[in-house]
């Protein structure tokens, strides 16, 4: 289960619980019989599913483990166990002897210190080799407890703990390496970083200190004079990040101009950066191998030229002179890149793609060498490849430029996403009052909970709030993917980002800076590029030998080749020109090492799921890794809640009937009076129905809030209600006037022992039948009355159901209501599996009895209730308009609360991993069928010869041909409703 994203709330949540309970989290989970007990332990060396399988069946093994699961993704294992047969250490054993790492956790807290996540840009690497690299570095630092690496961001994160470790030592221990190592940001909440215009001499910065050091609550603070940053730590306490700009700008009278440093502008930066550095590096290769060019092939045809580089510099030619100056220029000085970063890695004792063009490059530049001064001393003269060496630096430049713009294209969501917070923010002063005073423009990164932020027509909204004053339609396509725009009145919550349409709102902020919707779907998108799908292991293992096997091979090479030539194994004429056997054993040597191309592999997979996850994003499809993308692709069974994922979770009364005399007004008093303690939607829809009856109030009649049950508490139209419980799957029961109330269904009632007749039977039989849930209520311990509540289907489920179906999907539903209604929802949509009458424990046992036969599961739910079944369901889709916890135990938000995106998610998915197959079989095509090509094996058949610097251009493109093929994945777009019916099984 992919980690999780705190305080994700899209939209209110009216129906966001499914039955009628009020319901805990893991209710009858911690529930041990006596002599067991549960501890957690931290597992470490797990890397796959595989792993975590294997000390899961490790621990099952164990005679007295009653139940054990594992959790790959946070590294732990929860035992179950009796203490009576077994101990602790007993546990710990197993899994060490599984082949893992194992710590008892203690039992009052999982981690000792309060750890930071990091963002730190790596600059250097070039493959999955260096990736590992890294990563083994990173991870076996003394405070480090997570860090995971990516390519295709060049970027790192790294979850530490500060007493132990700075992140000014992780970035040392990146350089130290040898890759370029800086901090971006971290989850510390008392750090701002701030551009300062206005600083330009000496006295400018001491004002700057100055200012800085008499203000109280500043801790400590750094002035970068060159890039003009400013990094202040402060105290949360004393000041807020606004405070600190405004005494700042304040005590220098204006003088210095701030605007606070996005993380992500940063990181843009340094990506142009490397592009136009890499750019640099191309054009001077290139502008350095044109005369070279211009040498070999052009001048022997024209006279006045050749006869100038024929004239004589001592005992060398003028050309070979030039031509051994302009190369060392070329070698050295732009390819000095690869020389360090070849160095880091045999340092680090991996390989990679510049150890490659080291190798090919020093070799063809030595041998011209050799063989120049060889001509010097002995008037010999063998021809020389100078100009092999600087094709071959100019052509991997000019792929890794390509490279570059390509990787950039791929996030381009994050890009976009990001683009969406406005720059500034309209604040409203107001005085004690409350009075508007004046209103001054701020930076939005400024905004503090609590402000009154005003937002005109055309701009967008700042942060995430609540509106105070005003009313305006907005657009919240951007964020959440639904087109049409929605009212915004008084008391609605609007989404940070969003655009104000019409008219002039003022919003009170609620959520700011990486509290806000937005943020945090920036922040789980990032975590979902950073994460490594299980296919991406298979390039892992493979970049880790493919360097020494290649290097092997060109060895090979060499020795047959001029064995061959030795013996006389192929014709003379087969020679270059003035050559000999070991010049053209060498040059298919060297055209083996620069073909080979490790990057290709490394690229398939992390760039696909970066443009997947950013594809989804736009699509309303929040993605929380690769894993989640892999599973989905081979999902089996869809079990779909039925209240707030099939249904609208907007229940209404349609029919309410006593049995005993009791007056209608009396009999919903006392159902109203009991509800009102209950947070259920369908007790809010009795609470409504039963004010409308007695107020005739035609708004109440289909809507209730919280504010409207506190106020009915309060209003004194309800009786007093003592010894209330919520009795979770089967309904309610409390006292009133010392009479025992029972509120609920049959289950219910045949629990307290009452008697239902044959009238009160048939009249539920009906509701059940027409899809209406039936609630039974007992006064005094004789059932009084009923009431017939609907859930109106969402108007997509039943397409969407028979989509799945198209797909080779079984879709499930599975729901605490009773048989009869949940059997005529599951006929009205088109499902024919339905599990009814089912705990919220229990919907987690549903996932699992499919998931037996080694069947992908995904579960889609909204509620609370449903956390649990999402947990342990292989793919959790949650609906974006349900509860928090929900989006927390996901891998799967649905942003638009729409079925229609639960195709999405499996239809991105699948062509996600058919076209990292594709990337992956072009990848192994290509040097499969390349390296015997550049090996020479088909040159005495069909006379098929490849020079170093062509097998060099075709290395260069083949990574950049992986990262356009993932590229194309932008072009996806979700199937439309009219298309859904026509998908069918591949």
């Amino acid at each position: 289960m992919a980690p999780g994203i705190r305080g994700l709330q899209l939209t209110s949540l009216a129906g966001d619980s499914d039955e009628l309970e009020d319901v805990r989290l893991l209710d009858s989970y911690d529930e041990i019989d006596g002599g067991a007990r549960r501890i957690q332990v931290s597992v470490t060396g797990m890397t796959c599913a595989a792993c975590s399988n294997s000390v899961e069946s490790a621990l099952k093994s164990l005679d007295g483990v009653i139940s054990a699961s594992v959790a790959l993704l946070q590294n732990k294992a929860d035992v179950v166990f009796n203490s009576a047969l077994l101990k602790d250490e007993d546990i710990k054993n197993a899994i060490e002897d599984a082949g893992f790492e194992a710590d008892i956790l203690p039992e009052s807290s999982t981690v000792a210190h309060e750890t930071l996540v990091g963002q730190f840009t790596i600059g250097g690497m070039t493959c999955a080799a260096c990736v590992n690299s890294v990563e083994g570095i990173l991870r076996n630092l003394p405070g480090v407890k997570r860090a995971v690496v990516a390519l295709a961001t060049s970027s790192g994160e790294v979850e530490y703990d500060p007493s132990v470790i700075s992140k000014d030592d992780i970035v040392n221990a990146i350089e130290d390496s040898g890759f370029d190592g800086s901090f971006i940001e971290s989850n510390e909440q008392d750090k701002i970083i701030l551009g300062v215009v206005g600083v330009y001499s000496l006295i400018d910065t001491q004002v700057l200190e100055g200012i800085l050091s008499s203000t109280k609550g500043v801790r400590q603070f750094h002035f970068d004079k060159v890039s003009g940053e400013l990094d202040v730590l402060f105290d949360p306490e004393v000041l807020s990040s606004r405070s600190v700009v405004d005494a700042i700008q304040e005590g220098s009278n204006g003088k210095f101009k701030l605007h606070v440093r996005s993380p992500y502008t940063r990181m843009a930066s340094k990506d142009v950066e490397e592009i136009s550095t890499i750019f640099r590096l191309f054009i001077s290769s290139l502008f350095l191998s044109i005369p070279l060019f211009f040498m070999r092939v052009v001048c022997p045809h024209i006279p006045p030229f050749y006869s100038l580089l024929l004239w004589r510099c001592g005992p060398f030619l003028m050309g070979d002179l030039l031509k051994w100056a302009l190369v060392s220029v070329i070698q050295f000085v732009i390819g000095k890149r690869f020389y360090i970063a070849a160095g880091r890695a045999l340092r680090n004792g991996s390989t990679n793609m510049d150890v490659l063009v080291a190798v090919g490059t020093t070799a063809s530049y030595i041998y011209s060498v050799c063989a120049l001064l060889y001509g010097a001393l002995t008037g010999f003269w063998s021809p020389t490849y100078f100009e092999t060496s600087a094709m071959l630096i100019t052509f991997v430049l000019l792929g890794k430029y390509l490279e570059c713009l390509a990787k950039g294209k791929t996030s381009d969501a994050i890009k976009k996403l990001v683009e969406l917070a406005p720059a500034t923010a309209l604040l409203v002063v107001k005085d004690k009052g409350g009075k508007s005073i004046e209103e001054r423009e701020i930076d939005s990164l400024l905004v503090q909970p609590g402000d009154t932020l005003k937002v005109l027509p055309g701009a967008k909204v700042p942060a995430d709030g609540i509106v105070t004053w005003g009313s305006s339609y907005v657009n919240e396509s951007m964020v959440t993917g639904e087109s049409v725009p929605i009212m915004k009145e008084v008391n609605a919550s609007v989404i940070g980002g969003t655009i104000n349409l019409h008219g002039v709102l003022h919003v009170e902020a609620t959520k700011v800076g990486s509290d806000t919707v937005l943020s945090q779907i920036i922040s789980l998108v990032e975590m979902a590029q950073m994460s490594k799908a299980p296919i991406q292991k298979f390039a892992d293992y493979v970049a880790s030998i493919f360097v020494p096997t290649v290097v092997s091979l060109a060895l090979l090479t060499l020795l047959g080749w001029y064995v061959a030539g030795s013996i006389g194994a192929y014709p003379e004429e087969w020679l270059p020109e003035n050559g000999n056997h070991f010049v053209l054993a060498l040059m298919f040597a060297i055209s083996v090492v620069v073909i080979a191309c490790p990057c290709a592999l490394g690229l398939a997979t992390p760039t696909a799921v970066m443009v997947a996850t950013g594809v989804g994003a736009n699509n309303g499809v929040l993605i929380k890794g690769g894993d989640a993308l892999e599973r989905a692709q081979r999902v089996k069974y869809v079990i779909f809640d039925k209240t707030g994922t099939l249904t609208q979770g907007k229940a209404t009364v349609t029919a309410a009937k006593t049995f005993t005399g009791m007056e209608r007004g009396e009999f919903l008093k006392l159902v109203a009076s009991a509800e009102a303690s209950s947070e259920h939607p369908l007790a809010k829809a009795i609470l409504a129905y039963a004010r409308h009856f007695h107020f005739f109030d035609d708004s109440s009649a289909t809507t209730g809030t919280e504010n409207d049950a506190k106020t009915d508490a309060k209003s004194g139209w309800l009786f007093d209600v003592s010894d209330f419980f919520a009795l979770p799957g089967r309904g309610v029961q409390c006292f009133i006037d010392g009479k025992h109330i029972l509120v609920g269904n049959r289950k219910l009632m045949e629990e307290n022992g009452i008697d239902i007749s044959t009238e009160v039977e048939n009249f539920v039989v009906e509701l059940e039948e027409s899809a209406k849930t039936g609630i039974l209520v007992a006064y005094n311990d004789i059932l009084t009355g009923a009431l017939g509540i609907a859930d109106p289907l969402k108007r997509e489920a039943a397409v969407v159901i028979e989509g799945l179906q198209k797909m080779g999907v079984k879709p499930v539903m599975v729901t605490g209501d009773n048989w009869r209604t949940a059997r005529a929802v599951a006929k009205e949509v088109g499902i024919q599996d339905v599990r009814a009458e089912v705990m919220p424990a229990g919907k987690a046992d549903v996932v699992r009895s499919f998931q037996k036969d080694g069947s992908i599961v995904a579960m889609v739910g909204d509620g609370i209730n449903d956390s649990p079944a999402l947990a342990a369901a292989d793919v959790g889709m949650a609906i974006g308009a349900g509860t928090d916890i929900a989006i927390e135990a996901a891998e799967y938000v649905l942003m638009r609360n729409s079925l229609e995106d639960v195709i999405t998610a499996i239809d991105l998915s699948r062509k996600t991993f058919t076209r990292i197959r594709l990337n992956y079989v072009f990848a192994m095509a290509y040097n499969v069928v390349a390296i015997p090509v550049a090996a020479g094996v088909f040159y005495p058949s069909l006379g098929i010869k490849l020079p170093p610097w062509v097998a060099g251009a075709c290395m260069a493109l083949s990574s950049v041909s992986v990262v356009c093929s993932s590229l194309l994945l932008k072009r996806y777009r979700r199937p439309r409703l009219t298309t859904i019916l026509e998908i069918v099984v591949e």
